[in-house]
């Protein structure tokens, strides 16, 4: 039988990781695909050439299928998320000088969030005080965790995004040459483009997305609505190579041979000992205090699994910062763009340990622990909000007050 066409972009970054690994390690020749990779340099090329047809699924920010659904982006188009691409894998790096200024206000320990968050609010301060212009921090899209990741630390810090920093957007890899320039002050994005900035003395990490929100979704798949119901057979067999090259690349062994694939010219052009450093955990050696940490998860901790939990998170920052308007058939709409159901049926002839559950409250668990699963043993956990806060999608409305409070 012919292996099935299909064709998906992605940016170059190491949380592409899984995608890459299913066509260069044989996990998607295994289940008789013919997978095509499109490297592409900007969010918005892929949103906007999904929607005209160009490819079939993508490498995609968690909350822009949520964004489609709503009608925010230019062209519309109804993407549907069968599995995510890993949980953490995102920082916060500031320039040289703006680092060693919320030193000097402020001791910190990166990648403590509260303790940077401090410094750099006393930094804001200071410039207030001084009739300096508001600092410039640069994110991937606005319609990313990036973007809300970095607003919901700096408002839990007492910095009001949009007033007291502002925020721009630009594609992954310019950020580093543009913290390097000036142009901007700082940046939230995924690796390798902060050991990037950092390996050239341009930048330092102050704090990181798994510090911020633990156990925190960031990549999905996201797929053309229309080809996945005409293709039932093809997203299965898809979401099983993904499931498959997740478990390789969660794996310690196969971390410097996915390092070196992932250097190469056409996935993230990178040397593989930056690129190593989010895969090992060592993404803050170097730093007083900081050893190997949890970075950047592709498998454990169900990091595929496409919480609808997740989905009305991100749609409660959009509200938030007023992206879009709430209303119950909006919050509807956000949660069915995450389709657990389509994750399970194609798992289900492997027998894998998958949550029972298609939504939990996140932030709730401070340890490791036993969660219902469909079959065998499944531990989730610690996914704490580093302000302590509390996300129950069954309280979606509750939890929105408290931000207009």
């Amino acid at each position: 039988m012919a292996p099935i066409d299909v064709t998906a972009a992605f940016l170059p970054l190491t949380d592409s990781a899984i995608l890459v690994a299913a066509r260069e390690c044989g996990f998607a020749e295994e289940e008789g695909l013919a997978l095509s990779l499109l490297r592409e340099t900007s969010w918005a090329n892929i949103r906007d050439r999904m929607a005209i047809g160009q490819f079939e699924a993508a490498h995609m920010l968690a909350p822009m299928p949520i964004a489609f659904a709503l009608g925010l982006t230019p062209l519309a188009l109804d993407v549907v998320v069968p599995m995510a691409m890993g949980l953490g894998g995102n920082a916060v790096t500031v320039s040289a000088e703006l680092y060693e200024r919320m030193n000097d206000a402020q001791t910190f320990s990166p990648p403590d969030p509260a303790g940077s968050g401090a410094a750099l609010k006393d930094v804001v301060e200071q410039r207030k005080r001084a009739g300096e212009e508001p600092m410039q921090f640069g994110v991937v899209h606005a319609h990313s965790g990036h973007n809300f990741e970095l607003r919901y630390w700096l408002a839990a810090s007492g910095i009001a995004p949009d007033r007291d920093v502002e925020i721009v957007i630009m594609p992954p890899p310019f950020m580093p040459d543009a913290l390097a320039s000036g142009q901007i002050d700082g940046f939230c994005v995924g690796e390798p483009w902060n050991s990037v900035a950092v390996s050239t003395g341009a930048g330092r990490i102050a704090t990181v997305k798994s510090s911020i929100w633990k156990s925190s979704p960031e990549k999905v798949l996201g797929m053309r609505a229309d080809w996945a119901r005409q293709n039932g057979t093809a997203v299965s067999r898809l979401v099983r190579a993904l499931y498959r090259a997740a478990e390789w690349c969660g794996s310690s062994e196969n971390h410097g041979a996915l390092a070196h694939i992932l250097a190469r010219p056409e996935y993230i052009g990178q040397p593989a000992a930056l690129i190593a450093r989010a895969l090992d955990g060592s993404i803050l050696e170097g730093e007083a205090g900081a050893g190997r940490a949890r970075f950047f998860d592709p498998f454990s901790n169900a990091a595929t699994f496409p919480w609808q939990s997740h989905a009305l998170w991100f749609y409660s920052q959009m509200v938030r910062w007023g992206q879009v308007r709430h209303t119950p058939a909006n919050a509807e709409t956000a949660r069915r763009c995450y389709r657990p159901d389509l994750y399970r049926a194609a798992l289900q002839p492997l027998s894998v340990a998958i949550p029972a559950a298609n939504a939990k409250v996140e932030g709730a668990l401070r340890t490791t622990e036993p969660v219902g699963a469909t079959s065998g043993t499944l531990r989730l956990g610690p996914d704490g909000f580093f302000d302590g806060r509390i996300f129950d999608p069954d309280r979606l409305d509750a939890y929105l007050a408290e931000d207009v409070a």
